[in-house]
């Protein structure tokens, strides 16, 4: 597909309350247009244009919303370069690309320079970096290739969050949240460290001006009947 092909599939799939909800939220905070199409058929979208690195570049250019997230679903992991990334975390438009950006199982986080990466940016002084770094962290802690890290990679991840949580900024503080939460479901000794940590963290408040959410209970989510029976505990 080209461009103009997968903007007019976007138009196809446009959906007008969520055109509605852009423009009443968005309209006087960035310089994009959005067809309202949500996540879940974006992504389902994406798997119908398929891997394109090249359609991709060009459509990150766009001014559309909803093109730019496909362009992030779309990638080609294996074409995907280091500086191509530190382009495009530049350009997350306030945070409204964050979460694809880095997990949402998209191209990114199958790099095969994805935990060097985000080793560098969770060092790093930039909040975008430093935020997206946990998102791939998360993504990270559910691969079960061969060559994924060992426990004590890990476990160095979460001394790394014990001892810099308190100084985060809250949208960093949700990301941390969502890592550990991931490091604590690959198997009994990770939960255990994990969880060691999430209740002296207690549950994270999630400071929101779009909208008001529940705290974010890790230690809930780390003890489920869910966790449970997978790790056997």
């Amino acid at each position: 597909m080209n461009p103009g092909e997968v903007i007019d599939l976007l138009e196809a799939n446009k959906n007008e309350r969520g055109i509605q909800n852009w423009n009443k939220l968005n309209s006087h905070t960035v310089s994009l247009k959005s067809f309202g199409i949500g996540l879940t058929v974006l992504r389902k979208l994406s798997k119908k244009i398929g891997r394109d690195h090249s359609l991709a570049q060009q459509l990150w250019k766009s001014d559309i919303y909803d093109a730019k997230i496909i362009a992030l679903l779309i990638d080609d992991p294996k074409q995907i370069t280091r500086n191509q990334v530190e382009l495009q975390v530049e350009n997350m438009y306030q945070g409204y690309f964050a979460h694809v950006f880095s997990s949402c199982d998209a191209a990114l986080a199958k790099t095969p320079f994805v935990v060097e990466l985000l080793t560098d940016w969770i060092n790093s002084n930039d909040t975008m970096r430093k935020r997206c770094a946990y998102g791939l962290l998360y993504e990270v802690s559910k691969s079960k290739k061969k060559d994924a890290p060992d426990d004590a990679f890990f476990l160095k991840r979460i001394d790394h969050i014990r001892d810099t949580f308190d100084d985060e900024k809250n949208v960093i503080q949700v990301a941390m949240g969502g890592a550990l939460l991931g490091i604590g479901k690959r198997n009994f000794i990770l939960n255990a460290a994990a969880l060691k940590l999430a209740k002296k963290i207690g549950p994270i408040a999630i400071k929101s001006g779009i909208s008001k959410c529940e705290p974010f209970d890790l230690v809930k989510h780390l003890t489920s009947d869910y966790i449970k029976k997978k790790l056997g505990i």
